[in-house]
C-alpha cells in the first residue's frame, strides 16, 4: 500500500504504544509498516531531502500525539502512551487526527503558538490550516513553506519546554543566562554570571552591560511544570530582591506560565521587570539556536532578470 498520511498513522501509531511499554521510535516504525503493511519499496521512498516518506510521516504523527500529551518521552528516543492516549485510542480505535487532538488545550495552544509566529514574522497564509493534509491553494507556495516551517519549529519548541523541566533548576540558570547573552545583553565588554546558590537572595543571575558593573539587569528563573503559574507573590519577592541589590530591572524567566494578577503587578511597580514564560522562552532559545539545530535546508530559486537585460 501506498505510504498514508501522518494524521492516518496516528491511530496505527498509538495503538503500537497501547500495551505501556517504553519503545524507540525505531521500533514503532517497524511495528506500524508490519500491522498495515507497509512495505519495504514503500519504506525506501524518500522526500527530496533524503530522509525516507515512512519514517516522517511516522515522526510527525508522534509529534502531533505528544502536543495533546497522548505520548510522552521519558528519555531520548523513546515514547511511551499516557493514560490519555489509552483513552483516546479506545474512544477512537480506527481513525485518530487533528480533529480529535483538537478538543485537548495543549494541543490548541500548540497550534496557536505556530499560528502566532506566522503572523509575527508577516505570513499571509492565513488558509493553511496547520495539521491538514489537503493542499492548500489559496496560499502561494511561499506562504505554504512558511507555515511549514512555522509550525515544525512550534513543534521542536514544544519539545525543548519538556526537556528543559526535565533539568535541574542549575540548568535553567544557565540557560536563561546564555540566551540572554545571545539576544545581546551583556554586550562585548560585559558579563553573565550565575548566582544561583545559597544566599543569593532569590536572584539567579546578573548581566553586566559595562565593564564597571554600573548598568546591571538580575534574572530570576522558575523551572515550574506547565500547569503551575508564577503568581503576584513570587514576582513581588523579585521585586524585593532588585531592591535589595539596589537594582532596578530584572527579567523573571519561568518554564510555566504568569498568571494575570502577576502581570498586572509587574506592569505597576516602580522597577522595569519582564516577564518571558515557558512558551516565549522557548521561541527564543529555537530563534537563537540554543538547544537545537539547523536540520534542512531548502534553497527557493527566483528568477534572475539582470541576467537578460541588454549589454
Amino acid at each position: 500500500m501506498a505510504v498514508p498520511d501522518y494524521q492516518t498513522l496516528m491511530a496505527p501509531t498509538l495503538d503500537a504504544l497501547a500495551d505501556g511499554e517504553p519503545r524507540t521510535t525505531i521500533s514503532v516504525r517497524d511495528i506500524v509498516a508490519e500491522r498495515l503493511p507497509i512495505s519495504d519499496d514503500d519504506r525506501r521512498q524518500t522526500i527530496k531531502s533524503g530522509a525516507p516518506v515512512f519514517d516522517s510521516r511516522v515522526h510527525w504523527a508522534l509529534t502531533y500525539l505528544s502536543q495533546a500529551d497522548l505520548v510522552r518521552r521519558p528519555k531520548r528516543g523513546i515514547v511511551q502512551i499516557t493514560g490519555r492516549g489509552r483513552d483516546v485510542l479506545r474512544d477512537h480505535p480506527n481513525r485518530i487526527d487533528n480533529h480529535v487532538l483538537n478538543q485537548f488545550d495543549e494541543f490548541r495552544e500548540f497550534k496557536s503558538r505556530a499560528r502566532s509566529a506566522q503572523t509575527s514574522r508577516g505570513s499571509t497564509a492565513s488558509s493553511v490550516v496547520l495539521g491538514t493534509t489537503r493542499e492548500s491553494h489559496a496560499g502561494s507556495p511561499r506562504e505554504t513553506i512558511t507555515a511549514a516551517v512555522e509550525e515544525t519549529n512550534a513543534a521542536v519548541a514544544a519539545e525543548l519546554l519538556v526537556r528543559i523541566r526535565e533539568q535541574d533548576p542549575a540548568f535553567l540558570e544557565r540557560l536563561v543566562l546564555l540566551v540572554l547573552t545571545a539576544m545581546g545583553y551583556g554586550g562585548a565588554k560585559g558579563s553573565a554570571e550565575q548566582l544561583g546558590k545559597s544566599g543569593d537572595e532569590g536572584l539567579d543571575g546578573i548581566i553586566r552591560q559595562d565593564p564597571l558593573g554600573l548598568d546591571r539587569i538580575y534574572v530570576q528563573a522558575k523551572r515550574y511544570a506547565a500547569d503551575r503559574a508564577i503568581g503576584r507573590p513570587d514576582i513581588q519577592g523579585f521585586v524585593g530582591a532588585l531592591h535589595g541589590a539596589q537594582a532596578d530591572r530584572g527579567v523573571f524567566i519561568t518554564t510555566s506560565r504568569f498568571s494575570q494578577d502577576a502581570q498586572d503587578y509587574a506592569d505597576k511597580v516602580a522597577a522595569r521587570v519582564v516577564l518571558i514564560d515557558g512558551a516565549s522562552l522557548a521561541a527564543l532559545l529555537v530563534e537563537h539556536n540554543i538547544g537545537v539545530q539547523d536540520h534542512e535546508t531548502y534553497v527557493l530559486k527566483r528568477l534572475d532578470e539582470d541576467f537578460f537585460e541588454e549589454g
